[in-house]
C-alpha cells in the first residue's frame, strides 16, 4: 500500500503561535469570497462562547494561507481568569447550555429560517446589475451574521456531550465510539429528517401516478418540475421540501459548493429513496445505554442518567446551527454569485460562470458595474488552484511546533471540568486513528457501528455527487452536516479527515450506516469503483484483492 509522497506546498505562519491546519472542515483550499468573510465572525463568536461557558480561552483565531485554514486557541489574560473561574462555578449548576437551546429554538432558528426565505424568495437573474450588486452585498452580509450564529452555539453543542464523555470514560473502560452510539436518534435532522420530508413521503404514499412520474426515466429536473406542477399534495409537500432544502449546500462551507437544486439527479434519487423506504435501520438504543450503565459503579448511576439526559437534549444544535444557519445562507449566497457569473460570462469577463465564486463580492461587483476587477484569466488560475489543491499539499502546522494543552491540576474543580468536556468535545471532532496501516486494510476510528460490503465511490467534493449510486460506499475527505439529504443513498461512509464528533461520524451514526473517519488516506488507497468491506465496529475497511 503506497505511502503518501507528496510534498508540503512553502506556506508561511500567519503570526505568532502554533497554526494547525483544519483539514476536517476545510479539505480543500477556500475561495477569496470565504477568505475575506469568515476570520472576523468567527474570531467574534468564538471570542463570546468562550466567555459565556467559563473557558479560560478568548477565543479561536482563524485565517486563511494559501487558501487553507488556520487555526490557533487564543488563551485569557491572567486578569480576566478569577471572573471566569467564576463564571465555569454556574455552568453545570445552572446548566447554561439549557438557555442557549432555548434560545436557539424561539428565535434564533425562526428568525434565521424567515430570513433564509426572504432571500431566496428574490430571483436575482431578474435583477437590474445595479440591484444585484445590492443584492450580493445583502447575501454576503446575512452569510456573515449566520457564521457567527453558527459558531456562537459551539458551547451549547460540545459542552454536554464532552462531560458525558468525560465522567463515562472515568467511571469505565467502555469506549467513546460506543458512548456516542447512546445519542442515536437524539438528532434528527443529522440523518435529513424534517417535516416537510414526512409529509412529501406520506403524499406519495397515497399518490400512484405521483410515484409513477417519480419513477419516470425522464430528464430529473423535467421529473420534478412535473411533480411541482401537479396542483395536488404532492406537488405542494414537493415545493415545501424544496423551498427547505433546494438551497442549501450539499457539502461544505464555502460557496464552492453546490446547493440542492444545482444537483437534481442527486436529489431525485434521494427522493426516490426515501420514498421507498430506505431508510434507517432500526436500533435498540435502550439496550445500549443498559449495557454502559450497568458498568457504571452504582454510586455513579444516577449522575450518569442525568449526563446522558443533557447530552442527548443538546446533540441535535450541533448539526442544526449549521443546518439552520451559515450551510443554507451560503447557499443562497453561491445562487447570486451565480447569477453574476451568468452575466459576466455572457460578456466576455468570465471564461466560465463558476469562476465567478473565486471573486470577492466587491470584485463581482466591479465587474459587473464598474471598468475594473480582476481578468478572466487571473480569475481562471485562482479556481484552477482552488480545485487542483487539497489539504494533503499543505503541512499539519505553520509557525511553533504544536504542544500539548496544560494540566487542568490545580485549576479550581468546576473551570477543570469546563475545560475538560470542551477538550475531549475538541479532540473528537478533529482526531484520526494512529494505527498503521497492513496490507490492503486501513485503519479508521469507529464512527458507526455495523459492517457493509459494497462499491467504493470515490468523490471529491460536491461536483461529483451525481456519481453516487444506490449502496455505494462513500470514501471522501470529509463531510458536513448538510450532506445528510444524500444518506438515503448509501451504504456506507468512509472519511480521510475527522473524528468520532466529526459532522461525517454523527451524519453516518445518526442514519445507521456504518461510518469509518480519521483513516488519514483513504481517498489515495481505496480506488474508485472496487469492493471495500466497512466495519464500523473495528474502525477499518478492507478492500477486495
Amino acid at each position: 500500500m503506497p505511502a503518501d509522497t507528496r510534498e508540503h506546498l512553502q506556506l508561511k505562519p500567519p503570526g505568532p503561535g502554533s497554526w494547525a491546519l483544519d483539514a476536517v472542515h476545510f479539505p480543500r483550499p477556500v475561495t477569496r469570497y470565504w477568505v475575506e468573510l469568515h476570520p472576523e465572525p468567527f474570531r467574534r463568536a468564538t471570542a463570546q462562547f468562550h466567555e459565556f461557558y467559563g473557558t479560560l480561552l478568548a477565543g479561536m483565531q482563524i485565517a486563511y494561507v494559501g487558501g487553507f485554514a488556520y487555526g490557533r486557541p487564543v488563551p485569557v489574560e491572567p486578569a480576566e481568569m478569577p471572573q471566569r473561574f467564576q463564571r465555569a462555578a454556574e455552568v453545570f449548576d445552572r446548566k447554561l447550555w439549557r438557555e442557549q437551546l432555548h434560545e436557539w429554538d424561539t428565535v434564533a432558528k425562526p428568525a434565521s429560517v424567515k430570513a433564509h426565505r426572504e432571500l431566496q424568495s428574490v430571483d436575482p437573474d431578474e435583477l437590474s446589475e445595479h440591484d444585484l450588486v445590492a443584492y450580493l452585498a445583502r447575501c454576503r452580509d446575512h452569510h456573515a451574521d449566520m457564521l457567527f450564529q453558527h459558531m456562537r452555539f459551539t458551547g451549547a453543542a460540545t459542552i454536554a456531550v464532552g462531560d458525558l464523555l468525560a465522567h463515562t470514560t472515568g467511571w469505565t473502560d467502555v469506549a467513546r465510539s460506543d458512548i456516542l452510539g447512546m445519542m442515536r436518534g437524539a438528532a434528527p435532522v443529522s440523518a435529513g429528517a424534517s417535516a416537510e420530508l414526512d409529509l412529501l413521503v406520506s403524499a406519495f404514499d397515497d399518490d400512484a401516478s405521483a410515484r409513477a412520474i417519480l419513477g419516470a426515466g425522464d430528464a430529473p429536473g423535467q421529473v420534478l418540475e412535473r411533480l411541482r406542477a401537479l396542483d395536488n399534495d404532492v406537488s405542494r409537500a414537493l415545493s415545501a421540501y424544496l423551498d427547505l432544502v433546494g438551497f442549501r449546500l450539499l457539502d461544505g462551507f464555502d460557496i464552492s459548493g453546490r446547493y440542492a437544486l444545482e444537483l437534481p439527479d442527486t436529489l431525485l434519487r434521494a427522493i426516490r429513496s426515501s420514498v421507498a423506504g430506505r431508510g434507517r435501520a432500526d436500533v435498540d438504543v435502550d439496550a445500549r445505554v443498559a449495557a454502559i450503565r450497568d458498568r457504571v459503579p452504582e454510586q455513579h448511576r444516577a449522575q450518569f442518567d442525568e449526563l446522558l439526559g443533557e447530552a442527548r437534549l443538546m446533540y441535535r444544535i450541533r448539526d442544526e446551527r449549521g443546518v439552520y444557519s451559515d450551510i443554507w445562507a451560503s447557499g443562497i449566497a453561491r445562487r447570486a454569485v451565480l447569477a453574476a457569473g451568468r452575466r459576466l460570462a455572457r460578456d466576455g469577463k468570465l471564461h466560465d460562470l463558476e469562476h465567478a465564486v473565486d471573486a470577492s463580492i466587491a470584485e463581482i461587483s466591479e465587474l459587473l458595474v464598474g471598468s475594473g476587477g480582476p481578468s478572466a484569466d487571473e480569475l481562471a488560475n485562482r479556481f484552477e488552484y482552488r480545485v487542483s489543491h487539497d489539504a494533503k499539499d499543505a503541512p499539519p502546522w505553520l509557525g511553533q511546533p504544536p504542544t500539548a494543552p496544560p494540566p487542568l491540576d490545580g485549576l479550581p474543580p468546576a473551570e477543570a471540568r469546563v475545560m475538560r468536556a470542551f477538550g475531549i468535545a475538541t479532540s473528537e471532532m478533529f482526531g484520526h486513528a494512529e494505527e498503521a496501516h497492513k496490507e490492503n486494510l486501513l485503519r479508521g476510528l469507529a464512527a458507526s457501528a455495523g459492517v457493509y460490503e459494497g462499491p467504493a465511490r470515490r468523490v471529491s467534493g460536491p461536483a461529483e455527487f451525481d456519481r453516487i449510486q444506490q449502496g455505494d460506499v462513500l470514501v471522501t475527505e470529509s463531510t458536513s452536516e448538510a450532506f445528510n439529504i444524500l444518506l438515503p443513498l448509501l451504504g456506507a461512509l468512509v472519511t480521510d479527515n475527522g473524528g468520532l464528533l466529526s459532522h461525517s461520524a454523527i451524519v453516518a451514526r445518526e442514519y445507521g450506516i456504518p461510518g469509518v473517519v480519521g483513516t488519514r488516506s483513504a481517498t489515495e488507497l481505496i480506488a474508485d469503483g472496487v469492493q471495500v468491506r466497512v466495519d464500523g465496529n473495528a474502525g477499518s475497511v478492507t478492500i477486495a484483492p
